[in-house]
């Protein structure tokens, strides 16, 4: 049985405004409103000349007139005197995290808009005037946001919608007359104009970090399953050798199962520790990145302006801990190592057991070793690479020992070969690469494609060209523009501008950069940085734009 608090909770709220009735009024179809929530809704159906029940959608022709309800307003007033009722709990009624209603006594609405030229936010019965008052209709309305406030100026009061280049900050009218006249002033709608291109870039770099730490998360949840599958292997194998000895080395078996296991255990806690600390990092990015992408749609030019250059720097990034200075090596040298036992056990079983242990501590799965940083330490893994003409397109003349190649409109009289491109003008190298390799190319003419891609890549069709498929990766360079294409995915950017190329491959590590290298001063520009898993050996690749007959590549000797 309900209650009279319950009564007065359920059965004399308004079902617009959700709250106690106001002066309340009975329409046609039995249903009880406030005068002004009724009233307002019906406003809006004026220009139909249809008026409904918000609750029942029975309508009503012409508008019917509002008959006080003198039985409910009187219970209305003795329930706020008794103090039984208590607003419920609802989504329209302003949260701690919610921006409020500035009008609304007692419990505050929601706020549905936030007007900068009132500095006021509104609900939307209280949003009512601005919409039909006609100099309220000029004010400018945005979605509610907290600290309006701070869209005045401290000094003069005054909505602050100029912004000062000169100092960097918004400020009043006033301001611009007073301690700010002479700066180079424009108004805050035109600053964000400007502003809003640099945050395009900005948000470009943020995805960009957000991509490279994912690969380097899938790069080590993929070592972490590496490590896991050799580590079983190395005790299956090392369990089946140490059988055929079991009575003599039955109390090492153990032993040695333990000693791999802890160091699978230390090594992958290693790794899973990067993991984590990459996920911590990609889930900031991401989280700076939606602010981002929230403060690109905002309506307030000053709100924009005061939040941009807390956003807008994007923190340099810290490198991935690689702290090895040795070959990769999982557990597979485990069973060889006991093999080497068992063949010399009589004479030898200590000091081979010393050996097991000191392989399997060895484990290292955190390679790779830090990428080189100036042009010296990369020419020390200088590989001079020659151009294979098996592979080479027709339209591409060879020579100096091919290690220089050339775009010629008339076809080359190449033998028939099946790594021969036939579609695009294409050649790979020699060379298979793995390992740690770097290598210079000096061109010239229109434009060049610079890749790596792997043996099995296809030689016709539109799959053959390079960065059009997931066997390659080719940088396209052409008058100081650039694009970096895998799997037909290219991205786009600009960079200095420079005839040479620098390629760094560390294939064990996935790492695959391009340079603009100025050998004259000796220095090199990053471009573009791939980190991947390479599943084959690389080969050093070189492509052109066939529209100029000029372009030239030629491999540079760059070994010390």
């Amino acid at each position: 049985m309900e209650t009279f608090k319950d009564i007065a909770g359920n059965k004399l709220c308004c079902a617009i405004c959700l709250d106690l009735l106001e002066d309340p009024v009975t329409i046609p179809c039995g249903h009880n409103y406030c005068r002004d929530c009724i009233k307002i809704h019906w406003d809006g159906q004026d220009q139909k000349h249809i008026h409904s029940c918000p609750q029942c959608r029975q309508t009503f022709i012409p508008r019917p007139a509002l008959v006080k309800n003198t039985m409910l307003a009187e219970l209305v007033e003795e329930v706020k005197q008794t103090g039984l009722y208590a607003a419920p709990a609802d989504y329209c009624y302003a949260g701690p995290e919610d921006v409020a209603c500035d009008v609304c006594s007692g419990r505050k609405l929601k706020a549905f808009k936030s007007c900068l030229h009132c500095v006021v936010s509104y609900c939307e019965r209280h949003l009512q005037p601005h919409h039909k008052v006609d100099g309220l209709k000029k004010h400018k309305l945005v979605n509610p946001f907290k600290n309006l406030q701070e869209n005045i100026c401290p000094h003069h009061n005054e909505v602050m919608k100029i912004f000062c280049r000169t100092d960097q900050q918004c400020i009043c009218y006033l301001c611009s007359m007073d301690e700010h006249k002479g700066h180079d002033t424009v108004p805050a709608s035109v600053e964000r104009t400007e502003k809003q291109k640099e945050l395009k870039p900005c948000l470009e770099k943020f995805q960009l970090r957000i991509q490279d730490r994912e690969e380097h998360v899938k790069v080590f949840l993929q070592e972490m399953e590496a490590i896991n599958q050799s580590a079983d292997k190395a005790v299956r194998d090392t369990e089946n050798t140490l059988q055929q000895l079991f009575l003599l080395i039955k109390k090492n078996i153990s032993d040695i199962q333990q000693q791999i296991r802890s160091q699978q255990k230390t090594e992958v806690k290693r790794a899973k520790q990067v993991v984590e600390k990459l996920q911590e990092e990609l889930s900031e990015l991401k989280r700076k990145y939606a602010e981002l992408e929230q403060l690109s749609h905002t309506e307030d030019h000053t709100q924009f302006l005061h939040m941009f250059p807390l956003f807008s720097n994007l923190t340099e990034s810290t490198e991935v801990p690689f702290t090895k200075r040795h070959p990769l090596l999982y557990f597979d040298d485990v069973p060889p190592a006991v093999l080497e036992v068992k063949n010399k056990l009589q004479d030898d079983l200590q000091e081979g057991w010393q050996k097991v242990s000191r392989t399997v501590t060895d484990v290292d799965v955190l390679l790779p070793q830090p990428e080189p940083t100036t042009r010296a330490e990369f020419l020390k893994f200088s590989t001079q690479l020659t151009l294979d003409p098996d592979t080479v397109n027709m339209r591409l003349l060879l020579s100096e020992e091919n290690r220089r190649v050339t775009f010629v409109s008339k076809k080359q009289a190449y033998p028939g070969h099946p790594e021969r491109f036939m579609n695009r003008s294409q050649v790979l190298s020699r060379e298979s690469l793995t390992g740690r390799h770097y290598w210079e190319i000096e061109w010239s003419g229109f434009g060049i494609y610079i890749a790596v891609a792997y043996k099995s890549i296809s030689r016709t069709g539109d799959q053959s060209e390079f960065g059009n498929n997931s066997e390659s990766w080719a940088l396209e360079c052409y008058s100081g523009n650039y694009s970096l294409s895998h799997d037909k995915n290219c991205y786009r950017f600009t960079g200095p501008e420079s005839s040479q190329i620098g390629v760094y491959l560390d294939h064990r590590a996935g790492i695959l950069s391009f340079y603009n290298v100025y050998s004259v001063f000796d220095t090199m520009t990053l471009l573009h940085r791939v980190q991947t898993a390479f599943t084959q050996p690389g080969h050093g690749e070189n492509t052109f734009a066939c529209i100029n007959k000029c372009n030239k590549i030629i491999l540079k000797n760059v070994m010390l």
